[in-house]
This record gives structure tokens, C-alpha cells and sequence, in this order.
């Protein structure tokens, strides 16, 4: 079981995941749920009755959640989601790059005025903030490995938008005294993801056609598991710090789009051709050439050590997908 600093900080919190059906956030509610919490999901409403990744949990688990719908722009929402809550992990937020492109408006929207709106009520409530941040933020590594201090770079409008996010909980941390900490992943990857983020595109392109359509292969990210990056968030918030603390979490090793590529053709024993496709590549001066985490803060004051290895978890996410194949699109981008 991932486990926080405190074994039984978790036990019997009041805690909202929102953003909770997604990729990280439905793994982070079982971890809760697991760690004693009692569990409260935000997710964002639609006509549909689903409920995102949140299906995959165990039935066990699924049946403790109180799943909860509306819209993190929607102030009076949030504020009765909050109503006795001891502490909020906040990742709802449109994260897709190419949509940002298209709907900068609305990406702006969700981000800003979503965390202004948590901040709201975590100031009116008194409720502890584990605010959701991105390496993105960074933009293309000025130096390397990129510590907490690196300079923030927008861009693209997503990472605009999320360092906007960012900074308003840093300004309400000074300004109001709410006690937040924000956690900044690296490319998380891992079972659930969908073929939004490259890996799950690589691998779903990979099981069902002879041609990898892709765009820059000469990126270079620092991939950290799922659980490892949801480790992170419970050491976090489990820590005792409420200072408005930034910590990365990432694994300090960097690979490029290409090798992630070739890793798993190996795995999977084929190989395929690799397309590079204009749709995919980012305009000049928003592409993020390089990220590559210096963990070295998140180590020393949460005691955090990234346990699965790259080869580890792509075995693992490669397997999952292959189970849960339905649920991909392989040949849409962007989704």
C-alpha cells in the first residue's frame, strides 16, 4: 500500500479529490480510501452517467466514494462540496495541451477560476489545500536537473493557465493564510492514462496498426509512475507543512519520445514505423524541448523516493492497456 509519512494521518480525514475521475485522481481516492479517509469525489458534470476512471477502481472501493457532480467554474458548487472537509486534493483541471490551443478561453477558465473558486472556500472553511501543479509550467529547462526555483515559463496556454493557478495559491498562502502545499509531477504514466499523454498513444498506436503517428521525437521528458506520483501527494499533505511549500515529483532521468518509443516496440516485439505527423508537433516557440526533475527537496522534507522504474511501469502499463483496449481510440489525437 502507498502510505503517507503518517500511517494514520489519513485515518478517518474528511477529504475532497476533485478532478477525482481522472487518471491520477481516481488512484488517489483508492490510496485515501485505503489510508483510513473518508472520500468525497468531485467530478465534473455531464449528461452522461459516467464516471471516468473512477469504474476501474475496486467495487469495494468504488461503494466507499461519494461521488458528487458539478463544475469547478460554478463558485456555490464548490463551496457546498467543501461543507465538512478537513483538507482538499485539487487536480480537477483541463490538462490537454492541443485543446488549449484550440479552446484557450475555456482552458483558462476551468484553471483560473477553478482553483479561485477551492481557494474561496478553503479560506471560508478553513480547509487544508494540496494544490495540483505541472512541470509544464517550467517550459523548456533553462538548466538542468530543474529544481523549484527554475523561472516559469508559459508556453502554451495550458501552462499559462497553470501557472496562473499556481500563483493564485501562493498569493492566497500570503495574503489570506490559507495552509496549502503545492505537488508538481513529471509526465506521470501508468495504467488508466488515456492516449491524451504520448505513452498510452504510443502504446494503443503500437497493438492495433503498422504506423506510430507521432510528432517531435527529440523531446525529452522525465516519466514518473502513478504511484509513485500519488505517493507524492499523500506525503505531501501527510508532512505537517502547510506553508505553501512547491515540490517537484519527478524521477531526475530524462528520456526522449523516440526511446519511450523504442522500449516498448521492443517489449512488444515489432517494429513499427514511426509517421511524424505535422498535427501533433507543437508551434516553434511553445515546443518543451527538455524536462528533467531535481527531487531533491521532495527526498529530503517528504521522504520521497521514486520506487518503480521506467522499464517497470511501462511493462505494467503496456499490460493494462492491452486488457482495457476498448476504452482507447487509437487512431483520434488528442483525446
Amino acid at each position: 500500500m502507498v502510505m503517507g509519512k503518517d500511517a494514520n494521518f489519513f485515518s478517518d480525514k474528511r477529504v475532497l479529490v476533485t478532478g477525482a475521475a481522472g487518471f491520477i485522481g481516481s488512484r488517489l481516492a483508492e490510496k485515501l480510501i485505503e489510508n483510513g479517509a473518508q472520500v468525497r469525489a468531485f467530478t465534473r458534470y455531464t449528461s452522461r452517467p459516467e464516471f471516468g476512471n473512477l469504474v476501474f477502481l475496486p467495487p469495494e472501493i468504488f461503494h466507499q466514494i461519494e461521488i458528487v457532480r458539478g463544475n469547478l467554474e460554478d463558485r456555490a458548487a464548490i463551496e457546498s462540496v467543501m461543507e465538512g472537509i478537513d483538507l482538499v486534493f485539487h487536480l480537477g483541471a483541463l490538462i490537454s495541451i492541443p485543446y488549449s490551443y484550440v479552446h484557450p478561453v475555456e482552458t483558462a477558465k476551468t484553471n483560473l477560476l477553478g482553483t479561485l473558486n477551492v481557494l474561496e472556500a478553503c479560506r471560508h472553511r478553513n480547509v487544508k489545500l494540496i494544490h495540483t501543479s505541472t512541470s509544464e509550467v517550467y517550459g523548456t529547462a533553462l538548466c538542468v536537473p530543474i529544481d523549484e526555483e527554475h523561472p516559469l515559463q508559459a508556453q502554451s496556454p495550458y501552462s499559462a493557465s497553470k501557472i496562473g493557478a499556481d500563483k493564485l495559491v501562493e498569493s492566497y498562502y500570503r495574503s489570506f493564510d490559507v495552509q496549502s502545499v503545492t505537488v508538481r509531477p513529471f509526465n506521470t504514466y501508468g495504467p488508466g492514462q488515456s492516449n491524451r499523454a504520448v505513452i498510452p498513444t504510443i502504446i494503443t498506436q503500437a497493438l492495433t496498426s503498422d504506423q506510430i503517428h507521432l510528432g517531435n521525437l527529440k523531446s525529452r521528458r522525465d516519466f514518473t509512475y502513478l504511484d509513485d506520483t500519488v505517493d507524492g501527494f499523500l506525503k505531501a499533505a501527510s508532512n505537517g507543512r502547510w506553508d505553501g511549500q512547491v515540490y517537484n515529483l519527478g524521477t531526475g532521468y530524462e528520456v526522449t519520445i523516440g526511446e519511450i518509443a523504442q522500449k516498448i516496440f521492443d517489449y512488444l516485439k515489432i517494429q513499427s514505423e514511426i509517421v511524424i505527423d505535422q498535427e501533433r508537433i507543437r508551434p516553434e516557440k511553445s515546443e518543451v524541448l527538455r524536462l528533467v526533475s531535481d527531487n531533491t527537496k521532495a527526498k529530503r522534507e517528504l521522504d520521497w523516493v521514486p520506487q518503480i522504474s521506467l522499464d517497470e511501469g511501462l511493462v505494467t502499463t503496456i499490460e493494462w492497456i492491452k486488457e482495457h483496449l476498448d476504452h482507447y481510440k487509437p487512431d483520434v489525437y488528442g483525446r
